[in-house]
């Protein structure tokens, strides 16, 4: 019998969740459009691929060979010609300036040289400022300065080792595809954690929170009845985001649908033990909201979203595996690109699971302790 008027009190927490919902035009708007139209923005804005970098060029040679090699710099699509002279003090000024990334100089000679057999010297000066930048454009330019000397001077002999090099699960390259699929676990995870909050904040703010405390709700009736509404709309989210990434951007979805369903439950349980955790510290909309972000740039930089775990220091690394968007995000993107399922993916599952069920008690406990 407590059994079912348990289950109804949850309920009908769950529908009162829904309703406050419903009358908020503007949280409708946070919760279905903003997903999307984020998604979008990193879709585009968050690559690492690198086109169209400025380039300044200072040719002093002129000459018929210095010209080629300037054309195939522009013509391969990673450069762009963003000035010119004859004096090396102006690249130096354009690098300083910002107005390049990098700087092109042929010295007088360089044809001579490579028609002569001699060693042919070009420099290309780099802009370090963003060191992943700099060192992708730098293999770009001297792979196309070998290719560019081989094709000037005929040189055809094979080479001592014929490497051929072919990208699984991501043939080209993309870094959309690997991007994309994380975004979607960044998305859920921050409407998770603010909704959460704020909600609970709220009700102690308007004064309802008292009056739950008094009602028949106990406290895990009270965090099952916040918290299933908004696992609910994270789901709806994880359906949104996803039809965005396979129908807008074209990101391959090789693996299983119910699998990625399983895995967003199991994260959602997590962001929603984080978001009432903070709720719990918060007397304000306002500090729940400053906590909020306060967890999520560590949770995201933490995460392998930004930058791979194993290039982490190993105190970190492990660090990492009490981070639920680290597993989700190898979850997701093993899911989209490789297809693999349960048989590999279980520690990351496990993971999951235990801190859910973990973070939802420890919420749980604090509650009642902040209730008292």
């Amino acid at each position: 019998m407590s059994t079912n008027g348990g289950a109804r009190r949850v309920r009908e927490m769950v529908i009162k969740e829904f309703r406050q919902v419903r009358r908020n035009r503007g949280l409708l708007r946070v919760i279905f459009v903003a997903p999307v139209m984020q998604l979008i923005l990193f879709g585009y804005a968050v690559s690492t691929d690198v086109r169209g970098t400025a380039t300044f060029v200072v040719d002093h040679d002129r000459s018929r060979d210095s010209r080629d090699l300037i054309e195939a710099f522009t013509a391969s699509g990673y450069f762009r010609l963003a000035g010119g002279s004859e004096r090396s003090r102006d690249l130096v000024r354009a690098l300083d300036h910002g107005r390049a990334t990098v700087g092109l100089e042929i010295p007088a000679g360089y044809s001579r040289a490579l028609r002569g057999g001699d060693e042919a010297r070009v420099q290309v000066l780099l802009d370090g400022t963003n060191s992943n930048t700099a060192t992708i454009v730098r293999s770009y330019a001297e792979r196309i300065v070998q290719q560019q000397s081989a094709r000037a001077t005929g040189a055809e002999e094979s080479p001592a080792v014929d490497l051929r090099a072919r990208a699984w699960f991501n043939p080209d390259l993309a870094s959309r595809n690997y991007n994309v699929p994380a975004v979607i676990g960044a998305i859920m995870f921050l409407v998770c954690l603010l909704l959460t909050s704020l909600a609970v904040v709220r009700e102690r703010e308007i004064g309802t929170l008292e009056q739950l405390m008094v009602s028949p709700l106990t406290g895990r009736e009270l965090i099952a009845g916040k918290a299933i509404p908004f696992a609910i709309i994270g789901l709806v989210d994880l359906a949104i985001v996803t039809a965005a990434a396979l129908l807008w951007f074209g990101v391959p979805f090789r693996g299983s649908p119910p699998l990625l369903l399983a895995a967003g439950v199991l994260y959602l349980i997590s962001g929603l033990g984080i978001g009432l955790l903070v709720s719990t510290v918060s007397n304000t909309q306002q500090e729940a909201f400053m906590a909020a972000l306060l967890v999520f740039m560590p949770t995201i930089l933490l995460s392998g979203f930004m930058f791979p775990v194993s290039s982490m220091p190993a105190v970190f690394q492990w660090i990492t595996l009490l981070n639920p968007m680290r597993h989700f995000l190898v979850i997701v993107r093993g899911i989209f690109l490789k297809g693999i399922g349960l048989d590999v993916l279980w520690p990351q599952f496990l993971a999951l699971f235990a801190m859910g069920v973990g973070l939802l008690g420890l919420a749980s406990a604090r509650f009642r302790m902040t209730a008292r």
